[in-house]
């Protein structure tokens, strides 16, 4: 990829952030369009690659074999609203007490679109969220709200129809907010049998961390700021 299309990229996302940032109630109504094949690619090379594959078994390097021509196809089916998020791959994951924990392998595919719309969500509510808001965000210590992360968004499954209602507030494009909920409702196959989710943001998804803590903020951090905040005297945390 050219340094022009890479700059490209980081401007049309820079001018995101910056609108974002300057106007809090601004509504964003064409976002979808990013993902075309120049962003997309980048998305493609930022991935690791030598990860596990999801249940098309496809490899980060074979799928580089035909890269422009698979990117060309996967953007064509995302303008139709054709592509449909293959469900996760569910593992469990030692935990080193002698229990699991299930962890999602999604297909090469999915990573792609996934990382795509992440990263244009992120140049948004990067600039919404606050500053002690910690978990899986840009140079900040996740270990720093592990326990808080853990209580609101694993044991208590994000509801869907409130997320959707969430990212309504800012994101008016009908396509990416479709595309979010494909990728929702996609489910995971465990031992060969296929899962739906109807609730909760899967482990191991790119894209769940930053939908977790999209809900986060407006159920835990605007709550705390604009209610919690303003009825009480003196600092919040001395009580």
């Amino acid at each position: 990829m050219s340094n022009l299309e890479l700059n490209e990229i980081r401007n049309k996302l820079s001018s995101i952030s910056k609108c974002a940032k300057e106007d809090k109630i601004y509504e964003f109504r064409s976002l979808a369009p990013y993902l075309n094949v120049a962003f997309l690619k980048d998305c493609y090379y930022n991935l690791a690659r030598n990860k596990a594959v999801g249940i098309d078994k496809v490899s980060w390097q074979e799928y580089n074999s035909s890269l422009d021509e698979n990117l060309i196809k996967l953007v064509q089916r995302l303008k139709n609203k054709s592509f449909r998020p293959l469900p996760a791959k569910r593992v469990y994951i030692p935990k080193g007490n002698g229990e699991t924990r299930p962890l999602g392998i999604s297909t090469i595919e999915n990573k792609i679109v996934e990382s795509g719309i992440s990263r244009i969500l992120q140049s948004i509510y990067e600039m919404d969220f606050l500053d002690c808001s910690y978990g899986f965000r840009p140079k900040k210590n996740t270990h720093q709200a592990l326990n808080q992360i853990d209580t609101l968004i694993m044991s208590k499954p994000v509801n869907h129809d409130m997320l959707i209602e969430f990212l309504n507030i800012r994101i008016k494009d009908s396509s990416l907010i479709f595309l979010i909920k494909r990728f929702l409702k996609a489910g995971y196959i465990d031992n060969n049998l296929l899962v739906k989710t109807d609730v909760g943001a899967p482990q191991g998804s790119i894209l769940s961390p930053l939908l977790a803590n999209i809900f986060l903020h407006y159920v835990l951090d605007t709550w705390f700021e604009t209610d919690v905040k303003t009825h009480i005297r003196g600092s919040p945390f001395q009580y």
